[in-house]
């Protein structure tokens, strides 16, 4: 299932935490992507690019281009190996490209950019670079732009989170259970509802996916992961539900507006001794009491 996060294109944010770390997935993926055969350009910020090239091999490394933000992200040492333009630069670097054919683009992270950069701007060229076909200056045909967005969910509070979610096809949330690595992917496809599926995997050295099955892997309807569901009941000062005793009571209860059969009884033939009432009628000089034509005296 985790190799269908590839087929969708689009923006893929991997959401890792302190708990299980997300760049193994990410460098996984970048494997899998360079196997068959697309464009893979990586925006390393928070490593050095000889770590993050470290696992694969040589066929791999050859196919990978790397923006390296991480050695001098300002450009003090003006030694002219920065990207020029900063991390901003290289984004809209990667937005005007003319390479034909599929592209995958690794951002390792989000998290540093969004540290970095105002989250609109980062937003505003995320969307640029999943929708090449809207970039201004880019000519040539566009088959697939794949976005993989490393994001460290600590780091931001729910304004930033939920903006880059909303520009998302596909989001998954690493986590683990039993102390096995597990992925909460979301999917997001035109014309249909958001499906959440679960995948336990793990990784091997050589940076392969190894997928393993677990309890609970069908399609179910999409939770947010990031609002924890709260019993609206919890906190009231009134019952929500009557005991036994309570609802014996309320359906003895005679309302007042509820005309029993009693209360018609005693309207109809009083008992010996009560009051009754008449209503006399004296009729004035300039009454009509002609029934036939009641509208009469309108001259109509």
């Amino acid at each position: 299932m985790l190799e269908s996060v590839l087929a969708l294109g689009g923006l893929v944010l991997l959401r890792d935490s302190v708990e299980w770390e997300g760049r193994s997935l990410l460098k996984a993926l970048i494997k899998k992507s360079a196997l068959c055969g697309e464009q893979v350009h990586i925006l390393g910020c928070e490593v050095s690019e000889e770590e993050f090239r470290e696992g694969f091999d040589a066929s791999i490394n050859s196919q990978l281009v790397y923006h390296d933000l991480f050695r001098d992200p300002l450009n003090w040492s003006e030694t002219g190996g920065a990207l020029p333009g900063g991390p901003l630069g290289a984004l809209r670097a990667m937005c005007r490209r003319t390479d034909p054919g599929p592209v995958t683009i690794a951002l390792d992270s989000l998290s540093w950019l969004l540290l970095h950069l105002p989250c609109t701007t980062v937003c505003q060229t995320l969307h640029a670079l999943s929708h090449q076909d809207s970039c201004p200056g880019d000519s040539s045909p566009v088959e697939q732009v794949r976005v993989l967005g490393l994001l460290h969910k600590e780091l931001h509070g729910p304004g930033p989170m939920g903006a880059l979610s909303s520009l998302a096809q596909t989001e998954v949330t690493l986590s683990s259970t039993a102390g096995q690595a597990s992925a909460h992917i979301l999917y997001r496809k035109p014309g249909q509802r958001p499906t959440q599926k679960i995948q336990w995997f793990s990784i091997l050295p050589d940076f392969s996916l190894d997928l393993q099955v677990g309890p609970a892997l069908e399609s179910q309807p999409y939770p947010d992961l990031d609002t924890p569901l709260v019993d609206p009941t919890t906190h009231v000062t009134f019952n929500l539900r009557l005991s036994k005793k309570e609802k014996e009571a309320k359906d003895n209860l005679k309302l007042p507006f509820q005309f029993s059969s009693e209360k018609q009884q005693a309207l109809l033939c009083p008992g010996p001794g009560q009051a009754t009432s008449h209503i006399f009628y004296e009729p004035d000089a300039y009454d009509d009491l002609d029934q036939e034509d009641p509208d009469d005296d309108l001259d109509i």
